[in-house]
């Protein structure tokens, strides 16, 4: 296959946008570098005129965007995100340059993986929570004493960087066989809800707080990426451990 016919595999997220100018050149942006899925994730203010402007002639992007009440229902059928970020967080992912990660996505998606790009709001980028929902960090290399993009302008870099893979001489590796697809993100935050339950019911915490422990679970989990069999495994397991608690506190 020739790797610019995965483009459709790759969305572009913005999440809580405030600027609708920015959507719109994000449409544009990606639209250069032969891209068209935009996925909005509680936009302030879309559509609007300004975004529309702003597209200039790739106002079918804007037309075609999905919008979304939340980043979980942005990323659904993705099964491989990364989370840009101007600064390092709390959150202890994978920490990729975008050339790095632009090959690690074009790989994602050879193996017949969607994949999504997520860019948070223009003053406080992506919050932890969300960043725990992507796969890895990817830094833009700008100077130290004045960090921070413009929205589009990262959007760009990256479309760019993607765009430069997919027409790279190296031919993409052939994807391995699966049994089953990878799990989406919706099916592992329906996990993750399960896995958090699951460590209520049997009192792992102890009273402690559990942020730190889920954060690291959702590192470990996120890093191994369980197809949709190994997930229905895991759920089996942890109903188990619940229905072992149960019993336990009746005969108490």
């Amino acid at each position: 296959m020739n790797p610019l016919e995965l483009a459709p595999l790759f969305r572009f997220v913005l999440v809580r946008t405030s600027h609708p100018g920015n959507i719109g050149g994000a449409a544009r942006a990606i639209r250069t570098m032969g891209f068209e899925r935009l996925d909005l994730v509680a936009p302030q203010r879309f559509p609007d005129r300004e975004a529309d402007a702003l597209a200039a002639n790739a106002v079918q992007v804007l037309a075609g965007a999905g919008v979304h009440g939340t980043l979980v229902e942005g990323l659904a059928g993705t099964s491989f995100a990364l989370g840009l970020s101007a600064r390092r967080r709390g959150v202890t992912l994978p920490e990729l340059s975008p050339r790095e990660a632009a090959a690690q996505a074009l790989a994602a998606a050879v193996r017949g993986e969607q994949v999504a790009l997520v860019f948070g709001n223009e003053r406080t980028g992506l919050e932890n929570e969300e960043l725990a929902t992507c796969h890895a960090m990817v830094r833009i290399p700008s100077v130290d004493d004045f960090s921070s993009l413009n929205l589009a302008q990262a959007v760009q870099v990256m479309a760019y960087e993607l765009r430069l893979a997919m027409l790279g001489d190296a031919a993409p590796a052939p994807p391995p066989e699966h049994d089953e697809p990878p799990a989406d993100a919706a099916q592992m935050e329906r996990f993750y809800a399960h896995l958090a339950q699951m460590l209520d019911d049997i009192d792992f915490h102890k009273g402690r707080e559990p942020t730190t422990i889920m954060l690291r679970l959702r590192k470990l989990f996120q890093r191994a990426q369980p197809d949709q069999r190994e997930l229905r495994v895991l759920h089996g397991i942890l109903a188990d451990a619940q229905r072992m608690a149960q019993l336990a506190g009746e005969k108490k």
